[in-house]
């Protein structure tokens, strides 16, 4: 008689100490439950050996990136049910058994385990990062990191961002398409700036080159973008060929720590300082701040963090860590703002965007949905995995108040005191 999902719940409610908010339908077919949730397909009894040796969120992001674990139904909603249990339950460090002191969940755990199959745990899949050694942000370490996230292919990205190739958060008004709100967005980057004819705009994390195009485009601004993906420098170049932009800008390989050629009179950093890390944080915004001219501006668009009433206990995402950002940290935003007034700036503008990323993410998750068969294809079905539940996870997170992003406005205020910054200077938007 097929009663694995029965099984499956009942031991799993044991070991949790809570009913499981979500459907299970197991390899066998069977299914249980409550009725009308969306539903946790288990494809394979693999999951299970991965879920029990590593519980928590890797073991889940491994099942899921292999293929043997999906949603059925609503996966928001699925993923917003499920993060009390696999991402806010402890470090989800040891295996299950070891955990299980109590004789009741010891049963439970074996129990498991015995459905689960037979021993080792499956090798993690190809698309995990394995463990690196050695400091943290090293140039030759951000350079491996960068490459796993951005080199998976243009077309692949092509198919999740759209004709924008822009991967940050977009500027949505009530209606209006993703690419209409990116083209805000770089537009809103550009007047923060005041970025006018024949400025140098030195943009940090250049992508694929859509900010440099915009700002030399429609605002005749010199533009030196530099990245660490070769893939995207490719792309860029081509693109900026293509729109005979050649002569206004320069995309480089490069790490923004060895940008020796300011000063320029405006810098954007667009996504990119969620790669420094707490580390290099304050070194990133003494380098940025020794590029700019007296009174040049730098928009520093960042994803932020909850600050933890303990900072020590902040540990970074394994699932984000392993398959997503290797080495990324977010940081909470008064923490930013203080570290760019430490290296001398005057921050003048803080803009949350948060309910903007949420929407964004959505529509990145629907491009990837849509074009599913493609997408795997320009890359690998388990990287395809890897986004979609990423991104939609993150969708969620904004959605919930749980992570942030912001654009911050800041200035190097001459001696003179004057910024430049106009008395409304909220008229931009």
């Amino acid at each position: 008689m097929a009663d694995a999902a029965l099984r499956l719940t009942t031991l799993a409610e044991e070991l949790l100490g809570a009913p499981l908010p979500v459907r299970v339908r197991a390899w066998d077919g069977s299914e249980a439950g409550p009725p009308g949730a969306p539903t946790l397909v288990v494809r394979h009894r693999r999951a299970l050996r991965r879920l029990l040796w590593r519980p928590g969120e890797l073991g889940l992001a491994r099942a899921w990136v292999a293929g043997e674990v999906d949603v059925d139904g609503d996966l928001y909603e699925a993923l917003d049910l499920l993060a009390g249990i696999f991402w806010e339950r402890g470090d989800g460090r040891g295996s299950a058994l070891r955990a299980a002191r109590d004789p009741r969940l010891r049963a439970a755990a074996l129990g498991l385990l015995k459905l689960g199959g037979p021993l080792p745990p499956p090798a993690p899949p190809a698309e995990e990062v394995r463990r690196r050694t050695g400091p943290l942000h090293t140039k030759r370490r951000d350079k491996e990191a960068i490459s796993h996230h951005y080199d998976v292919g243009n077309d692949f990205y092509e198919l999740v961002l759209g004709p924008s190739m822009v991967y940050s958060c977009a500027y949505w008004d009530e209606a209006g398409t993703l690419e209409e709100a990116q083209r805000a967005k770089l537009d809103l980057v550009c007047r923060k700036l005041g970025l006018k004819e024949g400025d140098r705009l030195l943009d940090v994390g250049c992508g694929w080159g859509s900010m440099a195009v915009h700002a030399a485009r429609e605002y005749g601004a010199r533009v030196t973008g530099v990245t660490l993906s070769r893939e995207q420098a490719l792309y860029a170049r081509k693109r900026i060929a293509d729109e005979g932009l050649t002569d206004r800008i320069e995309i480089r390989v490069q790490d923004y720590r060895d940008v020796r050629d300011g000063p320029y009179d405006a810098i954007s950093s667009i996504g990119m300082a969620e790669h420094v890390g707490r580390v290099r944080y304050r070194e990133y915004a003494d380098q940025l701040f020794s590029l700019l001219v007296p009174g040049g501006r730098l928009l520093n668009h960042q994803i932020a963090r909850r600050p933890e009433k303990d900072e020590s206990a902040y540990r970074v995402d394994e699932f984000i860590d392993r398959y997503v950002f290797p080495d990324g940290e977010l940081a909470p935003l008064g923490r930013t703002v203080a570290t760019l007034e430490d290296a001398g700036f005057e921050v003048r503008d803080v803009h949350a965007l948060r309910e903007h990323y949420a929407r964004t993410l959505r529509a990145w998750v629907a491009g990837l949905e849509k074009a599913w068969p493609e997408a795997a294809r320009a890359t690998t079905a388990g990287r395809a995995r890897v986004w979609r539940l990423y991104m939609a996870a993150s969708a969620v997170s904004f959605e919930r108040n749980r992570i942030g992003v912001n654009q911050i406005l800041a200035v190097r205020t001459p001696d003179s005191g004057s910024s430049g910054v106009p008395l409304r200077n909220r008229d931009w938007r």
